[in-house]
């Protein structure tokens, strides 16, 4: 992988973790009540903003890094983003790792290095 390549792909694995925990952030709010008026809570919170902004950059870059490598080599090095996730909730919301979990996470850490080194 070239050294553009690699930074698109770094630049997609940071903005699907940041957009993914913006959400989890504004949804999480025990503050923002129930039905429509946790919508327009969620709305004016900076939270849900951030996350549809990162999807949005997440989208482009994807698009690029798609340009400069196999759809089949992207595809799989794109599911890294599952374990960063993973990681920056149980670091960020305190979220369990199951022990089934933590296998999950290898196994794709292990399927995302294989691919990378080919």
């Amino acid at each position: 992988m070239n050294t553009l390549a690699l930074g698109l792909w770094l630049a997609n694995i940071t903005l699907d973790t940041v957009g993914q925990l913006s959400f989890k952030a504004a949804a999480g709010d025990p503050d923002a009540g129930e039905g429509l008026a946790r919508w327009k809570y969620m709305l004016a919170r900076p939270w849900l903003w951030l996350g549809g902004a990162c999807y949005v950059v997440e989208f482009l870059v994807w698009i690029a890094f798609l340009s400069l490598v196999p759809l089949s080599d992207g595809v799989l090095l794109g599911s890294i983003n599952i374990v960063v996730v993973m990681l920056a909730g149980r670091w960020l919301f305190g979220e369990r790792l199951t022990p089934l979990r933590v296998t999950g996470m290898a196994l794709v850490s292990l399927g995302v290095a294989i691919v990378g080194a080919t």
